[in-house]
């Protein structure tokens, strides 16, 4: 049609070929548009560091201003031969043999809930690098999947929780009647770490033994760590691992990566609006 513009007229080409205006308009434009998904899918990849997927980098997509399915951008990502990290078997790293009290599993998976501080899950896992293992302790609030306080150390030990602990504390305005939720570690039933529960008007739960559902958010948190940050690197020593993770948590996860479970925004967003909310209905409170 469009080779014989200049014999025939638009309309009798459209009458003749049973085809509307609207639909060889549309012809005309798809490739510009084809270009301009390719260009911004492509841009939110990077963005991502390959570490995000159709779901996410369709609403990234979207917030550009270009309207598309996650399907669209799951035929872009294939065409552009865009592949995000591969995942590999999560492995638990906690020991829950020992005779050192425990407590009721109180969450008992309640993963939804109205307002931040209400329950942190804690976990623990390694990362292995050419100086010796690195571990990771995080504290991560249930109602934003925000991580809000984290530690790392060459030792596996009760000090490295009551120090991220003590960060997310710092972080979060030493709220009080915060359930810290984690599993039968002895890390977390240790005497020191109840301790400091107590002094600062915490509460604690526990999975139930051999039970990873119990506490599935954070192992969640971790398999996306390897996954987007950690499998395929060469780390030499400590410290490069240290940085990746501090770029991840710091930056990425919590303030660029979206999460489904709050409607595709980041954790920081996600509260940030929550805390907006209270501020227009005249309400203060952030406990």
């Amino acid at each position: 049609m469009r080779e014989r513009l200049n014999i025939y007229s638009l309309r009798g080409l459209c009458c003749a070929l049973q085809v509307s205006r609207s639909g060889y308009y549309a012809w005309l434009r798809r490739p510009q548009r084809s270009s301009l998904l390719h260009n911004r899918v492509s841009q939110c990849f990077a963005k991502h560091g390959a570490r995000a997927g159709a779901p996410c980098l369709t609403k990234d997509v979207n917030a550009l201003g270009l309207p598309v399915s996650q399907r669209t951008v799951g035929r872009a990502l294939a065409r552009l031969g865009l592949r995000t990290r591969a995942i590999r078997k999560f492995k638990a790293t906690t020991s829950s043999k020992h005779k050192l009290p425990v407590d009721a599993n109180v969450l008992d998976r309640q993963f939804t809930l109205s307002k931040p501080n209400q329950v942190w899950v804690s976990d623990i896992t390694y990362i292995r690098t050419e100086e010796g293992w690195l571990y990771l302790a995080i504290m991560l609030d249930l109602f934003s999947r925000q991580v809000v306080g984290w530690q790392m150390s060459s030792r596996m030990d009760t000090l490295l929780v009551k120090d991220a602990l003590q960060a997310a504390l710092v972080n979060r305005g030493n709220p009080t009647g915060v359930m810290i939720h984690s599993d039968q570690g002895s890390q977390y039933c240790a005497k020191t770490f109840r301790t400091m529960v107590k002094k600062h008007q915490l509460t604690q739960s526990m999975s139930r033994k051999g039970n990873c559902w119990d506490n599935a958010v954070a192992e969640s948190f971790f398999a996306s760590l390897k996954k987007q940050a950690i499998y395929g690197e060469r780390l030499s020593t400590r410290e490069q691992a240290r940085q990746i993770v501090f770029e991840y948590i710091e930056h990425y996860y919590n303030r660029v990566r979206r999460h489904s479970n709050n409607g595709w925004l980041t954790p920081v967003e996600f509260e940030r609006l929550h805390h907006q909310s209270l501020e227009e209905s005249g309400v203060y409170s952030f406990d």
